[in-house]
């Protein structure tokens, strides 16, 4: 029985990871599990799972569920505060972490499970948008394995041959006979409104995602296209590939979840199910496959399937990732904490839709290109983008 601890266990992709979870309680136990501040959600996990840690970021929450945790004579241990997630996944006795907080949050957790030397199943892409360098010195210091778990990402996992997939961050594309990744992604609920409508669509719009159910800031980055530009970006250290070797198609059905295209003339892609539920088995049981929930796609069944490049004045943060990616580091931490701020105004009602693209643009405008490595490094850049996207939100 392997172990894990899964981090933003509340989330979208903690509640699929459970749902697999529960299908095989003889292989996998849950050791830990970390979430922001729903102590009701967390305490039914606990309850279910009977974990020996837990923990919430938010202390008022923590307190609520220590009370329901001692009401119903559990033996399990509740951490707090901003680093309590860190704190379980650096913990020794646990085979796996799988990282799925969402956004920037999700950083000094992920680093601590590499440093601990843990099997990393990576969910959270700001990890690697903000610190891909340094993540990955890490993981080959402490000898960490890296899983991706986004369905894009674990696609083309899938399609690359063993010897890349056992040395993801440093595999050789080129030896491997790899002419080109490409990435997949629906397009969103807007692709065919007419641009000029686009200042009117409204939050709960954004979040209705055609095929997926996410959580409401992935939901929208799926909009804008800025989630296919982290993807880009997270892509670019998963597989250490060049920006020229990854291409973005627009595909609505989401049954081909990514492709890998070989010199020879194959183009090998992975499909099935749009359902979190299958790339989080296979991380959790790699090298291995075990069942995952998901029914296998009926093929006589499918829709027609379509293709077809981004319009960038459509989706004008995807063009905003692809150039922060070629300006390093620095500018793909800024345009992350950019995009967070922006979005979260936009949730709130306090900015439109096209707005998003316009603060991001102008902190990278204002940010310059600085060399960032280390962590304080990347956190200080992530700081000084979100105050520079707060105050672009004030002109507005």
């Amino acid at each position: 029985m392997r172990t894990l601890t899964l981090l933003g266990a509340t989330g979208s992709i903690g509640t699929s990871t459970l749902k697999v979870l529960r299908a095989h309680p003889q292989e996998f136990r849950l050791i830990a599990a970390a979430a922001g501040r729903d102590a009701q959600k967390l305490f039914e996990i606990a309850l279910e799972f009977r974990p020996e840690r837990v923990s919430l970021c938010d202390e008022r929450s923590a307190e609520e569920l220590r009370g329901k945790i001692k009401e119903a004579g559990l033996h399990c241990e509740v951490l707090s505060g901003p680093h309590a997630a860190a704190e379980l996944s650096g913990a020794p006795d646990t085979d796996i972490v799988l990282c799925a907080i969402v956004g920037a949050a999700g950083l000094e957790s992920a680093l601590c499970a590499v440093r601990a030397g843990h099997t990393v199943a990576l969910a959270n892409k700001e990890a690697l948008v903000m610190s891909g360098r340094l993540f990955f010195d890490e993981t080959k210091k402490y000898r960490a394995q890296v899983l991706p778990v986004d369905s894009e990402h674990s696609a083309i996992f899938q399609c690359l041959p063993e010897e890349c997939q056992r040395s993801i961050g440093f595999c050789d594309l080129k030896k491997a006979g790899v002419r080109r990744l490409v990435l997949t992604g629906s397009g969103g609920p807007f692709r065919t409104l007419p641009l000029e409508e686009l200042k009117n669509v409204t939050a709960a719009q954004a979040v209705a995602h055609p095929v997926w159910r996410m959580g409401p800031k992935i939901s929208t980055d799926s909009a804008t296209m800025m989630n296919k530009g982290l993807e880009f970006i997270e892509a670019r250290y998963l597989f250490n590939a060049k920006d020229s070797d990854i291409e973005i198609l627009i595909h609505p059905q989401s049954l081909v979840h990514s492709m890998v295209s070989y010199i020879d003339g194959a183009l090998l892609a992975q499909s099935g199910r749009p359902d979190m539920c299958t790339p989080i088995a296979r991380a959790l049981a790699y090298p291995g496959r075990i069942a995952s929930t998901v029914e296998p796609l009926d093929l006589t069944s499918c829709p027609t399937m379509s293709f077809e490049r981004p319009d960038f004045k459509r989706y004008p943060c995807l063009k905003l990732a692809i150039e922060a990616s070629r300006s390093g580091q620095g500018m793909t931490t800024a345009l992350n904490a950019a995009n967070e701020v922006a979005v979260d105004a936009f949730l709130k009602g306090a900015v439109s839709y096209p707005d998003i693209a316009r603060i991001v643009a102008a902190v990278l405008g204002r940010f310059g290109e600085p060399s960032v490595y280390s962590l304080d490094e990347i956190l200080a850049a992530d700081a000084r983008a979100r105050a520079l996207a707060r105050e672009e939100l004030k002109k507005i």
